[in-house]
């Protein structure tokens, strides 16, 4: 509303202005008309209601001069608000017509609003082909996740029917966690997908930290330990926190199974509290640390924190951005930064007090 007053303002200035201009030609040319035919050639004012030539050609000169004004301010005016709407008019039919880098040409002499609104067009193209982009790298990205086990399926399962490979306990396994892998990465893209367009939905209740932390952490424990980790949980038994429990096994699950594949064996920090009003819940290693540059960008999708790993050690891509849309989903968020020479994950929301635990 302010910026079409603004620009209702600056076009009605321009009209008075050239209003004011045709007046004052008008009113101060006659005067000095009249002053200076009064005193060089007083025979040329008419004594009648009919003017005499030198009257009607001075008025016939104040019409044209009045005209050029006029149209002079009429075709700025005009070009000002009409040329960046006629870009964005032409840079709209190329999108339309699927060119996503069509842009509207900036006018410095354009309108304050009608310079806006370029502005703002170019924001959206670029936001519409950044998009645009980003579901290209999703389709590609989900194809090579799914291309792995369902290739690997496909090939054992025909090589079954086709008497190449002998039936055995150990294919059938190999042939399960295959579908365990699809399922999973299923489950998490329809998360991310869930919480980018604000519909994923919590079974929020009251929750004492502790139990579902140590569960968790209890099911990973012979396999950390195997790495050659060494765990130290810190949980305050009472704690409580209203939150979706499976949500958050699941966040810390990832974060788990990010620090069994990819961080070095040593001493694991695992904790929960809640403090201040905000549960947290951070997992810390010794190493080998992301850098400042990646780690803004770890809980993106399909986005490695080393660009080396192959998907057999780097999982699909998907887990730490189910961990941020987790934590999102409950209102908080999910942070990545350097602890010495290692790395802590840390998801924290506001705690909630409208439920009450049973003991």
């Amino acid at each position: 509303m302010s910026r079409r007053a603004s620009l209702l303002r600056q076009i009605a200035l321009s009209l008075s202005l050239m209003v004011l201009g045709v007046i004052l030609l008008s009113v101060v040319g006659t005067y000095v008309f009249y002053a200076v035919a009064s005193t060089y050639s007083p025979g040329s004012i008419s004594q009648t209601w009919m003017p005499s030539r030198a009257e009607l050609v001075w008025m016939i000169g104040t019409i044209i001069v009045a005209l050029c004004v006029a149209g002079y301010v009429a075709i700025r005016l005009s070009r000002r608000i009409l040329t960046p709407l006629n870009s964005v008019a032409h840079s709209l039919r190329e999108m339309a017509q699927g060119n996503l880098h069509a842009r509207a040409s900036p006018d410095d002499y354009s309108l304050g609003e009608t310079g806006q609104l370029v502005r703002d067009f170019n924001a959206m193209a670029e936001r519409l082909q950044s998009m645009t982009h980003e579901q290209q790298f999703w389709n590609a990205a989900v194809a090579h996740e799914l291309r792995t086990p369902v290739t690997i399926l496909r090939g054992r399962l025909q090589g079954l029917a086709e008497g190449v490979f002998v039936p055995s306990t150990e294919m059938f396994d190999g042939l399960l966690r295959q579908v365990e892998g699809l399922s999973r990465l299923i489950e998490d893209l329809r998360v991310v997908s869930l919480n980018d367009s604000g519909h994923l939905q919590l079974d929020l209740a009251p929750t004492r930290i502790a139990e579902d932390v140590s569960s968790t952490v209890q099911a990973f424990t012979s396999h950390l330990q195997a790495r050659g980790f060494s765990l130290q949980v810190e949980l305050e038994a009472q704690d409580v926190a209203v939150c979706d429990a499976f949500r958050l096994r699941q966040a810390l699950s990832v974060l788990l199974e990010n620090a069994l594949n990819h961080a070095d064996p040593g001493v694991l920090k695992i904790s929960a509290r809640v403090k201040d009003g905000l549960f947290t819940v951070s997992v810390e290693d010794e190493g080998p640390g992301i850098s400042a540059d990646i780690a803004p960008s770890v809980f993106e999708a399909f986005r490695r924190g080393d660009p080396s790993r192959s998907r057999s050690s780097g999982g699909s891509g998907l887990g730490l951005a189910v961990v941020k849309a987790i934590a999102e989903a409950h209102g908080g968020h999910a942070v990545c930064q350097p602890s010495g020479a290692g790395t802590c994950f840390t998801l924290q929301w506001p705690v909630q007090r409208e439920f009450s635990v049973q003991p």
